[in-house]
């Protein structure tokens, strides 16, 4: 007899007749517990009009005490004298767990369905045999133009007066040494013999200047050709590296090619390809990280294609075949229960389908994952050239613990956030932050082996804790001093200059840097009018930047609206290289920073001429249904190659898509004077400043 505190009896007996006596066999409560129902992993009531009417519709009896009584004649009120509240705080709590065991059940199902339909993609499509030599051409046409003409001016201009002479004396000293007042002048004749021998105190780690010290020594002190030219290689390295990743992105070796294209003629990346300052090699070694997390993703994407996808002999079965045996084996006999627990060692079958089921809750480890520690070298490199590369390692480390999530959810895994925390959080991040650290102390060899650098004695003439540390890490003390004076210059630096600007007009162009000008009178520098000028001002296409506004905009909706992975990526790119700037607006600031974020601003302007391209209807089983059915042939242009027509709207698209493209081609040759310091009547001068602010 049931008693009050019990649970209701169950409606229906799932326990197995006795054959011989015609009833159930007796039940001990501590040798065999209730075990909840079985789980259909094969069924989505998300997507099974049946399972979602048997969860909505039934009912929890215990909750009701008078459903009790309906559903259970044999159901008793609690006995005279016994509490309300006693007997109504397990029977809550059973309603807790049964609620929550449907969840779970709900949220299993429908990881089966998607488990069972999770598919490599996009990442297994191979790229056509043209595309790499298409994308090798357009590197080259954006490598011949901005080599040609590199060494003029003979003079250094805008910041290269510090970033090319430190290059020359960390390539020479390994560390920055100071430079008399006019050093300039004796070192743009090619005499850099005016260097002190006492160091100089610099706020950026020294990467950037070891690249640009490599063209400087290859091409000597006196050539302005090599003062520019290892810049010049970086920006035209990534060209190709804007085409693979938009290959990887997007899928297309035509789009793959017009990002390669539009980063190329874009104004800002072409200026600073051909001016010697840290930023483009910057924005290489963050381009350099996206590009090993976006093949990251495909590494990832195919690791869990691998997990998801059922071997053959173990194909899934029908449903109602997996709810009989699960209904089966959650029950065992008391025969069995009695041998485990006597024996307290479970069998080889229960321990592969508890690993099995751990694997469906959290996922697979993803193992090893050498792209991600490829990206946190690049990311601990831009790191070396500009501390500006730390937003970069923050807002990627984000974008790749998301992305896990992502791809775990649509692997089928039941809990992808709990699967990524407990499976790959703490490697991941190893792999990442660490090793960029690492990779970025590095940058600082040339500092640490040398004795005479800024700070680099500092731990030996001060006494503190350091001085517990042995001898051979001393500079380590040294160097932490030397980041910390620097860290209080960068966020105290307010002076005035004429080309400052704040990041709310960077991504419009508002006010560009001039890099150069000279107002050259008649006679002389070729001028043939009363009043030339010859300028190099670091603007942006204005193709590209003025529709940069609106390819945002799209990229975000999508990334809200369509939950597109694609568009988030390049968001987080936009975010990771302007976003932060907004905390500093009262800093000096100028747009040439904005080069960093130049290749996702053409990211997102080629994801959504992506959009606007469309797809051709190429389905020949519609083609030959409508031409059985004598339906008319729409007046559209054909491709004979195809063999396909394409709709008049989707034409539309297309061209319009060619136009802009064709656009940014024009604009890039208009602007040509006052990228490359071309010698100009200053009327021609003049019209090309579209805005009052680019004065």
């Amino acid at each position: 007899m049931t008693q009050p505190d019990d649970p209701q009896a169950p409606r229906r007996s799932s326990v197995p007749m006795d054959e011989s006596t015609g009833s159930s066999p007796a039940v001990d409560p501590e040798v065999d517990p209730p075990v909840d129902p079985p789980v259909d992993p094969e069924v989505d009531p998300a997507v099974d009009p049946a399972v979602n009417a048997t969860v909505e519709s039934e009912a929890d009896p215990v909750a009701d005490p008078a459903v009790a009584s309906a559903a259970d004649p044999t159901h008793r009120s609690p006995a005279p004298g016994t509490s309300v509240a006693t007997a109504a705080a397990p029977t809550a709590r059973i309603a807790r767990e049964r609620r929550a065991h449907r969840r779970e059940t709900i949220r299993t199902e429908a990881a089966a369905i998607r488990r069972r339909s999770f598919t490599v993609g996009m990442w297994a499509r191979r790229a056509p045999v043209w595309m790499w030599p298409a994308l090798l051409i357009i590197t080259a046409i954006g490598g011949v133009l901005r080599l040609f003409n590199l060494d003029f001016p003979h003079r250094l201009i805008f910041d290269e007066t510090y970033y090319v002479k430190d290059a020359f004396s960390v390539f020479k000293f390994g560390y920055e040494r100071s430079w008399p007042e006019n050093a300039d002048e004796s070192f743009n004749a090619g005499d850099p013999s005016v260097i002190e021998s006492t160091p100089e105190y610099v706020v950026h780690p020294p990467l950037g200047k070891w690249i640009i010290g490599a063209g400087v020594h290859l091409f000597g002190a006196d050539d302005s050709f090599g003062w520019r030219f290892s810049v010049a290689i970086v920006g035209t390295l990534t060209i190709f590296l804007m085409g693979f990743i938009a290959w990887k992105m997007f899928r297309s070796a035509f789009f793959a090619c017009v990002a390669a294209g539009l980063l190329s003629i874009d104004g800002e990346h072409f200026v600073h390809s051909r001016t010697s300052l840290l930023d483009i090699v910057l924005m290489a070694f963050v381009l350099l990280a996206f590009a090993f997390i976006v093949a990251d993703r495909e590494f990832v994407t195919k690791r869990l294609a691998t997990w998801a996808k059922p071997p053959p002999q173990e194909a899934d079965p029908p449903a109602e075949a997996v709810a009989a045996s699960t209904a089966q084996d959650a029950r065992p006999s008391p025969q069995q229960h009695r041998l485990s627990s006597q024996h307290h060692l479970p069998s080889r079958r229960d321990a592969r389908l508890s690993r099995r089921k751990d694997l469906t809750n959290f996922g697979p480890r993803l193992g090893v994952r050498p792209w991600l520690i490829a990206a946190g070298i690049s990311l601990g490199l831009a790191m070396g050239v500009k501390w500006s590369g730390l937003y970069a390692l923050a807002a990627f480390g984000i974008l790749v613990v998301v992305w896990d999530v992502h791809s775990r959810h649509r692997a089928g895994v039941v809990h992808p956030w709990l699967g990524m925390l407990i499976r790959d959080s703490i490697p991941a991040f190893l792999k990442t932050v660490p090793v960029a650290f690492l990779a970025y102390l590095i940058t600082w060899t040339g500092w640490i082996r040398s004795n005479d650098a800024w700070d680099r004695q500092w731990a030996a003439e001060n006494t503190g804790w350091w001085q517990a540390l042995p001898d051979w890490l001393q500079w380590l003390p040294s160097l932490a001093h030397y980041h910390y004076t620097a860290y209080l210059f960068h966020v105290g630096l307010e002076s005035e200059h004429p080309y400052m600007s704040n990041p709310w007009g960077w991504i419009v162009q508002w006010r560009p840097t001039s890099f150069y000008y000279e107002s050259p009178e008649h006679g002389s520098m070729g001028c043939a009018v009363d009043h030339c000028s010859s300028a190099i001002t670091s603007v942006g296409n204005p193709v590209i930047w003025g529709l940069a506004p609106i390819a945002l905009l799209i990229a975000l909706v999508a990334w809200i609206v369509r939950r597109d992975v694609r568009a988030g990526a390049i968001l987080a790119g936009i975010a990771a290289t302007w976003l932060p700037w907004f905390a500093y607006q009262e800093r000096t600031i100028f747009t040439f920073y904005t080069i960093v974020m130049v290749p996702f601003v053409v990211l997102a302007l080629t994801y959504c001429l992506t959009l606007l391209w469309g797809r051709a209807p190429t389905d020949p089983k519609r083609s030959a249904a409508d031409s059985s059915h004598h339906a008319p042939t729409p007046r559209a242009p054909k491709f004979t190659g195809r063999a396909t027509r394409i709709p008049w709207p989707l034409f539309g698209r297309r061209m319009a898509v060619g136009l802009i493209l064709v656009a940014a081609i024009m604009a890039f040759a208009y602007f040509w004077p006052i990228y490359t310091g071309e010698v100009i009547p200053f009327d021609a001068w003049n019209d090309r400043m579209w805005n009052t602010t680019w004065r």
